[in-house]
């Protein structure tokens, strides 16, 4: 049992059962013992790997799109970049090479990073140490904390790290799936899914923003649907910035467009699924995220909403295959080989190319956004 169980247990014994959502925020971001607070868990050596880690092609692309929307604002002098999740500054680096091309668009970014990981937020500081930013770049806790102004914001693999909660269908009535200990005498026990109590006094709701659906009432018995009350949140939040002060966002997540029930609350460790509830703070702890609760919570914040798209559409409408070739073309066949095998891996049908999905977020009074074909 790690340390963070020991504390885990600890909660339980004082007040009963976790939610999920709990669960997860302390596997994932307690200060002393959570799975982002003291490790790089990105890479082969890592647990995971994500889109701008297989390919420069990925972050350059993201760029162009930055670049294009902010040209179609007019080009302000000043634009305050945020990366939510920025991982290792991979995909921040490939786009600032990129901005580089763009006559005075590298000059108008302001560089702010929203990073819960201390080891994370050093290499991060490693890359734009030598990236010659026009100001310094600037870290935060979390997006409340952007400054005001025209907005950039880009949120790729961020949303399904976001704390969720689970509901069951049982006995023709939904209860909360909570997380309790296997044995309440046993120190060294593991933890189990237990079900709250009948919900009563209809939907949950936050304030105008339902996370839980009023309807299902024909899921079958065992039923399982997920809600991520941050994810709407912030989704909200984003766009009221953007509808407010001008700009866009782009989130690129592992996800699906709604409307069923369904479980997908996972765990990775080493490349390879691990079992959620064993070892936490040790391994990584995601969900897919519901793309149509984002867009109705960004609608309800001003924002024009557009997408999603998968991320072989939004990749191959940025012509990347153009920019592979150009790769290749100055490439060593090995060089060349490794640029194929990651054009694969982002677009095929069978690898990144259909589970992730591409939305886009814009002001009013922006054009359509490239990328992403208009509805």
């Amino acid at each position: 049992m790690t340390g963070l169980a020991d504390y885990l247990r600890g909660k339980i014994a004082d007040n009963g059962p976790l939610t999920i959502a709990q669960y997860m925020a302390d596997a994932l971001c307690h200060p002393k013992y959570g799975y982002y607070t003291g490790k790089d868990p990105l890479g082969a050596a890592g647990d995971f790997i994500t889109s701008p880690e297989i390919s420069q092609m990925f972050g350059e692309l993201v760029g162009v799109w930055c670049a294009m929307v902010w040209h179609s604002m007019g080009t302000p002098k000043k634009i305050n970049l945020v990366e939510l999740g920025p991982g290792r500054g991979t995909l921040l680096n490939d786009l600032l090479r990129m901005a580089d091309t763009v006559p005075g668009f590298r000059q108008a970014l302001r560089v702010h990073m929203v990073e819960a990981s201390p080891a994370l937020r050093q290499r991060q500081r490693q890359v734009l140490d030598a990236a010659s930013l026009e100001s310094a770049p600037v870290w935060l806790d979390d997006f409340s904390q952007a400054p005001d102004g025209p907005l950039l914001a880009i949120a790729n693999e961020f949303f399904d790290a976001l704390p969720i909660q689970q509901f069951q269908r049982t006995g023709g009535v939904w209860r909360e799936r909570l997380i309790d200990v296997d044995s309440p005498d046993d120190p060294q026990g593991g933890f189990v899914f237990a079900l709250s109590k009948p919900l009563s006094g209809g939907p949950m709701v936050l304030p105008d923003l339902p996370i839980f659906p009023t309807g299902f009432p024909d899921a079958p018995e065992g039923s399982v649907i997920e809600v991520c009350p941050s994810g709407v949140v912030l989704a909200h939040d984003i766009a009221k910035r953007i509808a407010r002060d001008g700009g866009g966002a782009l989130l690129v997540d592992y996800g699906h467009d709604g409307g069923t029930p369904g479980e997908t609350l996972q765990a990775v460790k080493r490349h390879a699924y691990h079992d959620v509830l064993k070892d936490p703070g040790e391994a990584d702890i995601t969900a897919h995220v519901d793309f149509s609760a984002l867009a109705f919570a960004a609608g309800k914040g001003g924002a024009r909403v557009h997408g999603p798209v998968t991320q072989v559409e939004f990749l191959e409408n940025l012509n990347i295959g153009a920019r592979a070739e150009a790769l290749i073309a100055n490439a060593t066949p090995e060089q060349a080989e490794e640029i194929r095998t990651a054009l694969r891996r982002l677009t095929h049908e069978e690898e990144m190319g259909n589970l992730f999905k591409v939305m886009a977020l814009t002001a009013p009074g922006l054009p359509h956004p490239p990328g992403l074909v208009a509805s």
